[in-house]
């Protein structure tokens, strides 16, 4: 299965190790066989340029050089994808375009997003699974059972 994770899923996963998005991240890391996360390189520089903002190394505890781990990580267990075509304006929010872009021109199965409402219009005319972190991976353990 191919994953694209929205920027704000990341996010989430280093705010708490309580939740689903934490669980992704940590199978990422550990190369779970079930499903491949898609990044491109605009795509990855969101993350980087997200995760190291001030703000977010102090709400999550974390060191520079703990955020270059994770993402050097993402960047290993990741399959590039060449972004090819541009379907724009397609949505409320132009960035996240690029997140939409990974997902169509890498064939994505889902993308994985707290802001489903936001890409649903646009992912349906592209038949893109939406799913929030819960729910995709509540499917992951379904399918481990």
């Amino acid at each position: 299965m191919l994953i694209v994770l929205d920027t704000n899923v990341l996010v989430a996963s280093l705010r708490s190790r309580q939740g689903a998005s934490f669980q992704i991240l940590t199978l990422i890391i550990e190369g779970a066989p079930r499903f491949q996360i898609l990044l491109s390189v605009p795509l990855f520089l969101e993350y980087e340029a997200v995760l190291k903002r001030e703000e977010q190394l102090v709400a999550n505890r974390l060191q520079l050089q703990d955020i270059d781990d994770i993402l050097n990580m993402l960047a290993y267990r990741g399959k590039e994808v060449k972004i090819s075509y541009s379907w724009r304006p397609q949505l409320p929010d132009p960035k996240d375009e690029m997140v939409l872009e990974v997902a169509i021109n890498g064939q994505a199965d889902a993308l994985i997003t707290f802001n489903q409402t936001d890409f649903w219009p646009a992912a349906s005319r592209f038949h893109l699974e939406i799913l929030s972190p819960k729910l995709f991976y509540e499917q992951l353990k379904r399918c481990r059972s």
